[in-house]
């Protein structure tokens, strides 16, 4: 009433030439929903007056209404704020901010702190019941999930609000959004201070019901009890009439209620108050004269309904003036849309102390923003809040779930049928085993706190599988697990509805296939394959050359390199072959033979050894068959390949173009082992694509029958997998670093599976050697070996230069000039048998007497007697003799 006196004093203070005045009749309702029927009904039938306003509470309001929508009177309330009073009566003007307005607000604070799970308290009553579908939808909006509703009557004892309390302190959920009217707050802070959960880790979020009267609270123990909360409430711009009016308003407080000390700030509702007589002022001047007496109900003369009434004859003109009204109030600009005052922002505020702090501006986001930008936008000023302090005087930012300290386990969902039963075992119910068993064991015992849990098998009650591993994941949404294990892989989908450690496991999914040998080894001329033909022929021709070009270095001057022509032939090919495995026996005299059998060795030791690793290669290397090879081939073939049954990788082959009815799906790895060992042709598959961990272990079994083929897939590994913003997430993630640094995870691997990173035999085959890698070689070897020719040549020519140019000079033809040439050449070089040399001959390579040389042999050329035209001809007397060498 204070700040409706002092409205209308003020009103009229200022609109002096007002020639209306507006007369209020004040009742008391005293709470009560009945009372305030009865005093309704009274001003309607008895005092008959153009407008109500009021009532205070929304359960009032529902039967006002009523009554002023029969007799057309404008019900003006600036207290009832529930949604669902809306829309009943054209005559019904909500003259505050709807409570479905603050919604989004709260829902921001949500998504600005990354908290996921909440729990409604709120009254049994029309105020407390007409938020909650609204808070739920924007709690969605923000992927919040309600994980309890608390649902306590106007008139709850202590001992019920106590028992509410103990639920949800066992409950792992941090976060509490109250609606309630200020006096049952009032009890609930109360009780909560008592159970120790107005402690650091709990988070306290009201509505601006409770906001709004914050001030109006003459407890100091409510006050003490709601240290940390954080609440909103609709922000009124401060003004310089604001500030006057506040300080009348303080006066006119003490002057009504004496002894009580005023508020330091007018609340909301008194400047609603204050407002809504403003704009009944103005809408009355502008009706002008008012009519006498309401028009009888006819109908109902003869009634003996106590609730009729009469039919005023000025409200139907008052409501469109009321509604059409707006001006800047106290509260900020007023104006009404369908018979609603409209909103504007939300300040965030924080009990500190005595006192509301601010922490943020909320402004509704723009529909015309983009869905992507409002996604990542929370719509506080600044798109930041200040520093909050929560319970407990803590300044670190709640998880907003916590373990349960109930003294209830965990429940931890197992897949029924693992990919291996090395991975996850449940064969015995009472004794779930495996790899992915022990690692979450080992992690859980890491974590800094102690964690109770139990496993539940994720299986029919036959005992079957419940279903794919998407269907396991999201029981943690839907609150029937409280964190699922085993071989999981992280997806997209997966993690919209929950989160996942970091990877216990590696990602990736690879292609395997049978093993296919091949055959050519078994082939007659297998030994020619690894070097290439061009190799083969450039190493036989210098193979040849060689040879021949030692026989010409030495045969002059080498009693080895002597003899007839066949052993001549057997020479050439002989001592090069004998190279390659060292054995040759013939003394090498001249230096430029030398040379070239250095050279050529060094050639022949790194053909030999290239020969050898490259044939040893081609035995011991198995060499994957060609066809198909390619995943677009097998699609384009119509090749069947398969995966396991609930496996992602199903969905993955799809996007990878196989069409689904070529996709086979399996349970066990021994099905798997039986279709790749059948063939797409019989009945099989050609290839099998899973996660690697699947495939390790898989080649693990079967080494010696399938290989991986081709680059792995991406994809994310294993991991665990809990409800969104479970605060295990980040503690369990950090166990995993830790466990993974000291090596304790790879130490459990080890035990599982010892052979785990076995790839099996690999994709490849030697290549044969081309002449390409052998030619700056051979290059040499012909260089060296043809300069020592020439060398050589050029000083046979120049010590014969004598008998060249007569030979050259004769009238013979070119052949016999060629005869006579090759002759002379084939005779014995007389400086290279010297009887000294033939003595350290005979001492360091003792021979058979007969075969040392005479002395007329050493310095004579038996066969250089005479060379004749008749050798040619038969009939010639030219002659030509040889000196004697001294």
């Amino acid at each position: 009433m204070t700040s409706l006196s002092l409205a209308l004093s003020d009103f009229y203070s200022v609109h002096t030439n007002y020639s209306t005045r507006i007369v209020l009749h004040n009742r008391d309702s005293k709470k009560q929903v009945t009372t305030a029927a009865a005093d309704a009904l009274n001003l309607l039938k008895d005092v008959q007056v153009d407008a109500i306003i009021g009532p205070q509470t929304s359960a009032q309001a529902n039967f006002v209404i009523g009554l002023g929508g029969a007799a057309k009177v404008p019900v003006i309330s600036f207290t009832a704020t529930s949604p669902s009073l809306r829309p009943q009566t054209p005559y019904f003007v909500q003259a505050a901010i709807n409570d479905a307005a603050q919604v989004d607000a709260i829902a921001a604070i949500v998504k600005y702190f990354h908290w996921y799970r909440i729990i409604f308290v709120y009254e049994d009553s029309d105020y407390g019941n007409g938020i909650i579908p609204y808070l739920s939808n924007a709690f969605q909006e923000v992927n919040a999930r309600v994980s309890y509703r608390s649902v306590i009557p106007v008139s709850a004892n202590d001992d019920f609000i106590i028992e509410e309390l103990r639920k949800m302190k066992n409950m792992q959920t941090r976060v509490f959004v109250v609606h309630t009217t200020t006096p049952l707050a009032s009890k609930i802070f109360l009780k909560a201070k008592e159970a120790e959960m107005m402690s650091e880790g709990y988070v306290w979020i009201v509505t601006s019901g409770l906001m709004n009267l914050f001030y109006s609270l003459d407890n100091p123990r409510i006050v003490e009890s709601m240290q940390g909360v954080v609440g909103v409430k609709p922000f009124v711009p401060r003004s310089g009439k604001l500030k006057s009016t506040t300080i009348r308003w303080q006066k006119k407080f003490a002057e009504i209620n004496p002894g009580i000390t005023p508020p330091p700030e007018i609340n909301l509702f008194g400047l609603w108050a204050y407002d809504t007589l403003s704009a009944l002022g103005i809408a009355a001047e502008k009706v002008g004269f008012r009519e006498p007496t309401y028009l009888q109900n006819t109908t109902a003369l003869n009634s003996t309904n106590i609730f009729t009434t009469g039919t005023s004859q000025t409200g139907p003109k008052l409501l469109p003036e009321i509604l059409g009204t707006e001006f800047e109030g106290l509260a900020g600009n007023f104006k009404l849309v369908n018979g609603q005052l409209q909103p504007s922002s939300f300040q965030i505020l924080n009990v500190h102390r005595k006192k509301l702090r601010q922490v943020g501006i909320w402004t509704p986001l723009l529909p015309s923003s983009s869905s992507q930008r409002n996604a990542n936008m929370t719509g506080f000023l600044g798109e930041e809040l200040d520093q909050i302090t929560w319970p407990g005087k803590s300044r670190n930012i709640p998880k907003g779930w916590e373990v349960s300290v109930s003294g209830e386990k965990l429940k931890v969902g197992v897949p029924a049928v693992a990919g291996f039963p090395e991975f996850v075992n449940t064969t015995n119910a009472t004794n779930i085993t495996g790899l992915y068993i022990d690692l979450f064991k080992s992690v859980m015992a890491a974590l800094p706190y102690a964690v109770e849990y139990e496993f539940a098998r994720f299986v029919k009650p036959d005992g079957s599988s419940a279903g794919s591993y998407d269907d396991l994941s999201q029981k943690v949404l839907y609150g029937e697990y409280d964190i699922v294990i085993g071989d999981i892989t992280i997806t997209a989908n997966r993690s919209e509805y929950v989160d996942f450690s970091i990877p216990i496991e590696q990602g990736g999914v690879t292609r395997t296939q049978k093993i296919q040998y091949d055959d050519k080894i078994n082939s007659e001329l297998f030994f020619l394959k690894p070097l290439e033909k061009e190799l083969w022929l450039t190493a036989i021709a210098l193979f040849i050359f060689t040879g021949l070009a030692l026989w010409i270095l030495e045969h002059r001057v080498n009693k080895a390199f002597r003899g007839p022509a066949s052993e001549h032939v057997g020479l050439i090919f002989y001592i090069p072959f004998m190279s390659l495995v060292f054995a040759n026996r013939e003394r090498i005299v001249s230096n430029l033979a030398r040379i070239v059998i250095v050279v050529w060795i060094f050639i022949v030791l790194i053909l030999n050894s290239t020969f050898t690793a490259s044939l040893s290669a081609e035995f011991t290397t198995a060499k994957l068959e060609k066809d198909h090879t390619d995943v677009s081939e097998l699609i384009r073939n119509n090749d069947y390949v398969g995966c396991r049954n609930g496996s992602f990788v199903f969905e993955l082959l799809k996007d990878l173009g196989f069409n689904e009815s070529y996709i086979r799906v399996y349970k066990r790895p021994e099905e798997l082992d039986e279709a790749l060992s059948k063939g797409s042709e019989k009945g099989g598959i050609k290839a099998m694509f899973s996660p690697t961990p699947y495939t390790n272990l898989f080649l693990s079994k079967y080494r010696n029958k399938y290989m991986k083929v081709g680059s792995p897939y991406l994809s994310e590994g294993f991991a665990f997998a809990f409800p969104k913003g479970s605060p295990l997430v980040a503690d369990v993630s950090r166990a995993i670093i830790k466990l993974t640094d000291n090596h304790t995870i790879s130490g459990i691997k080890a035990n599982w599976t010892s052979q785990f990173n076995d790839d099996g035999p690999s994709d490849s085959s030697s290549t044969p050697i081309s002449l390409r890698s052998f030619t700056v070689l051979f290059a040499i070897t012909g260089g060296v070996t043809g300069a020592c020719l020439v060398v050589f040549l050029v000083s046979y020519l120049y010590k014969n230069r004598d008998l060249v140019q007569r030979i050259s000079s004769s009238e013979m033809t070119t052949w016999s000039k060629l005869r006579a040439m090759s002759k002379h050449f084939d005779q014995r070089d007389p400086n290279s048998f010297r009887s000294g040399e033939y003595a350290s001959s005979r001492h360091q390579n003792p021979v058979p007497a007969e075969e040392i040389p005479s002395e007329n042999e050493d310095n004579v050329c038996p066969n250089s007697d005479r060379i004749t035209e008749e050798d040619a001809h038969g009939s010639s007397s030219v002659q030509v003799e040889n000196s004697r060498v001294v």
